[in-house]
């Protein structure tokens, strides 16, 4: 998120290179990144720094996919989130403009819809997103930080029309269990967080899983950070002694465990890291393949 505000371009194309130099393929931004950090209160650099990256190496669009998300961009500096872009059809192909100008690509291999938005109806947002796909300049689409109710509705309306429904969630999930009913660190939106119903949804229509800040922003194994308030329950206290006994067991840190576990679920886990050291201990966990007892004590820690 911080390629261009609090990464420079060394750093940021040092992530970018080592990421692909490890087989990596998917980079995931958004228009809006990182508005908070910037001094004009707007987004874009991120996008603006992989655009400067791709076009520093002419052959790499080949070896990677571009995904980026619209709908959260403030309207002005500082009005977020009571206002921003949003998800009307104009909202839509101005962003998707935007983040093609910057990134200096011609096609975005999976558009995500940031946030819900009630003002506008999901049957406009899904015309919007059928124009794009119909005329190539999108391949896919999917939602991030929606409830499945709205999806579904989307997803019978793309149907109706014969058009690209939506196929990926994105959301926050992690190994820990928050408790119900609280508000997660990070997590501003209402439905961010994957729950069972999602999980269900995803599982019974073949959707593609993608989890962001699945590390806790490094809380698993810096002594620094604590593991949120929101987490620490009986039930947590059960599977961090597994994550525990798992990582010490195999000489990995915890976070590389969590990793692990969530791709042997069939979730991909975002890489938020900001040093090329954090990227390759997440590459290397990504490798790693738990057998069948380590992910059934990890699932039901007794």
């Amino acid at each position: 998120m911080t390629f261009g505000t609090r990464l420079d371009e060394d750093r940021s194309f040092a992530l970018l290179d080592r990421f692909v130099e490890r087989g990596g393929l998917w980079i995931d931004t958004a228009d809006c990144y990182s508005f908070w950090e910037s001094p004009t209160g707007h987004g874009g650099a991120s996008e603006t720094m992989i655009g400067r990256w791709l076009a520093s190496r002419p052959d790499i669009r080949e070896r990677v996919r571009i995904s980026t998300k619209v709908g959260a961009e403030p309207l002005w500096p500082g009005s977020w989130p009571e206002y921003k872009t949003g998800l009307s059809r104009r909202a839509i192909r101005d962003a998707v403009a935007g983040s093609l100008d910057r990134l200096g690509i011609d096609t975005i291999d999976l558009l995500w819809l940031h946030q819900e938005d009630r003002t506008v109806p999901i049957e406009e947002t899904t015309d919007a997103l059928a124009e794009l796909t119909a005329a190539g300049t999108v391949r896919r689409v999917g939602a991030s930080n929606h409830p499945a109710w709205r999806i579904e509705r989307s997803r019978a309306h793309a149907a109706k029309s014969g058009s690209m429904p939506i196929d990926a969630f994105q959301l926050n999930t992690t190994y820990l269990r928050a408790r119900p009913g609280t508000q997660l660190p990070g997590v501003i939106h209402r439905f961010g967080a994957l729950d069972d119903e999602q999980r269900d949804y995803a599982a019974e229509h073949g959707f593609e899983v993608w989890a962001y800040t699945p590390l806790l922003s490094g809380a698993y194994d810096n002594p620094d950070k604590a593991i949120p308030e929101v987490y620490d329950h009986p039930g947590n206290e059960r599977r961090l002694a597994i994550l525990d006994e798992v990582a010490r067991d195999r000489g990995l840190q915890r976070g590389q465990i969590v990793l692990a576990w969530l791709l042997a679920h069939g979730i991909r886990p975002i890489l938020g890291g900001s040093t090329v050291a954090q990227l390759d201990l997440a590459m290397d966990a990504a490798l790693l393949t738990l057998p069948a007892d380590e992910i059934r004590a990890l699932d039901e820690p007794v």
